[in-house]
């Protein structure tokens, strides 16, 4: 299975929605590739702004695999890359 960016753009968004208790609608997302720091992204909500891992990101995308697939994925089943855009593949 595989994610384009604006799915992990929705799984970040639904993640740290419900975890800031804001709508997703609230929450803006930009996903970030370094080549010395790898995977992250930065959130926007209420006025600020939160840089997450590559760990949040995993654990965002396996909540939205568990959410809206009903798939149970383990963070080491989840491949993220950059193609054209930022990807994950998910290994079921």
């Amino acid at each position: 299975m595989r994610l384009a960016e604006q799915e992990i753009v929705n799984a970040v968004c639904l993640h740290m929605a419900e975890r800031k208790r804001l709508k997703p609608n609230d929450v803006d997302v930009e996903l970030m590739w370094d080549e010395d720091l790898g995977f992250s992204a930065e959130i926007f909500a209420e006025g600020r702004s939160q840089i997450l891992t590559q760990g949040n990101l995993l654990e965002a995308i396996a909540q939205y695999l568990i959410n809206q697939y009903q798939m149970q994925v383990f963070w080491d089943q989840i491949r993220l890359s950059l193609e054209e855009e930022i990807i994950a593949d998910i290994a079921v």
